[in-house]
């Protein structure tokens, strides 16, 4: 253990910088938590940096491995170079590394006596719980049948390489409840749940009265898992309009299979999205996901949930905040659905109970948990 009066050197690890989603999130909140720290990564995006440079991440200091010299179209196919690059890298001068990982971060290794923390966003899917969804489609467009191949073949051996590596760490941090049963699951190890940080701020003004709200909403990339396409085929059957944002390789199936009453929106800013879930009946989250930062962006414009009653969803997801659905079929979320239209909802406490996971709160927990460790 570190001692107390001991000035730690600290490094944060992450996967990949390459957009704006829920693990990039968890990597500036750890910044702010500790500015003078490096953060290592496999790739980065320059593009990200615009959205980052509004906030703080100008002052970061990024370490990109080797593999950033690569061709981009290259770097998706490099699952084991990027697990051979990360238990590699030489992390001797530091005390605390703090790894942010829903793949091969948490492959680095540690001096003695330092301290490892891997904030476990998923055991990583492509080797475990949606293994099948990558076989079918790894989402290389023309190169899957490659890709897939690829993946066959080389399973058996990353998956006893991803389990050496959960053996590391010698703390995980889940991100909800289900990911903590998920790594108990993959990996036998023991975790402690701390929600992802969520921009409540960017959401919260946009709060409509129920009497001005309208449709209903569903957001994300518009991939299988996600089942954006449950929502589609139910609103359709209902005829209720529904507004899709967003896209992905599912999209044009999504656009044959809908109805009149769903518009698809694929290009808007952060301030439309905003005012659309503020002004939707409810948002309607049909996938299995490891927490959903979405679904509580939603809630934090005092947006109502309609969650498939599995996955991270449970954590936030009460009768006072939305309600779940029980199977992964059109016909139970129709029927989920045909009874949340019926239904009010206080606005206001929906927002309220999304504050909860706000990143205020996800650098306190994190601070606390870190100084119970480090001694």
């Amino acid at each position: 253990m570190i001692a107390a009066n001991h000035k730690m050197k600290v490094a944060i690890v992450t996967d990949w910088l390459t957009g704006t989603g829920g693990a990039e999130r968890v990597v500036i909140e750890l910044h702010r938590l500790f500015p003078e720290a490096p953060i290592y990564t496999s790739q980065y995006d320059d593009k990200a940096k615009k959205w980052f440079g509004d906030r703080w991440f100008d002052e970061a200091e990024i370490r990109t491995l080797w593999l950033q010299k690569l061709p981009k179209g290259l770097r998706k196919f490099l699952a084991p170079l990027r697990a051979w690059a990360f238990s590699r890298l030489d992390l001797s001068g530091f005390d605390l590394v703090i790894s942010s990982s829903g793949a091969e971060a948490k492959f680095v290794k540690v001096k003695a006596g330092a301290v490892h923390v891997t904030y476990c966003h998923a055991p990583t899917h492509y080797y475990w719980s949606r293994y099948d969804d990558y076989l079918a489609n790894p989402g290389f467009g023309w190169l899957n049948p490659l890709a897939g191949l690829g993946l066959k073949l080389l399973v058996g051996p990353m998956r006893r390489f991803d389990l050496k590596a959960a053996a590391r760490p010698d703390y995980f941090i889940a991100n909800s409840n289900y990911t903590r049963e998920q790594i108990k699951k993959y990996y036998d190890r023991d975790a402690v749940v701390i929600h992802p940080p969520v921009d409540i701020e960017r959401f919260t003004p946009h709060n409509q009265p129920a009497e001005q709200r309208h449709s209903y909403v569903t957001a994300g990339r518009q991939t299988p898992y996600k089942r954006i396409d449950l929502a589609v085929m139910a609103a359709t059957k209902l005829d209720l309009p529904l507004l899709v944002i967003g896209r992905g390789p599912d999209h044009r199936k999504l656009t044959k299979m809908a109805g009149r009453n769903v518009t698809f929106l694929v290009k808007t800013s952060d301030q439309k999205v905003a005012e659309h879930f503020g002004a939707a009946k409810g948002f309607i989250f049909p996938g299995t996901d490891d927490f959903g930062i979405v679904a509580v962006e939603a809630m934090a414009a005092g947006t109502p949930v309609l969650a498939y009653g599995q996955g991270g969803a449970l954590d936030y997801v009460d009768k006072k905040t939305g309600m779940v659905f029980n199977k992964p079929s059109a016909t139970s979320l129709a029927a989920a659905l045909d009874k949340f239209d019926k239904l009010d909802f206080d606005h206001q406490q929906i927002a309220a109970k999304a504050k909860q996971f706000s990143a205020d709160r996800f650098r306190l927990e994190m601070s606390k948990f870190i100084k119970s460790i480090v001694e």
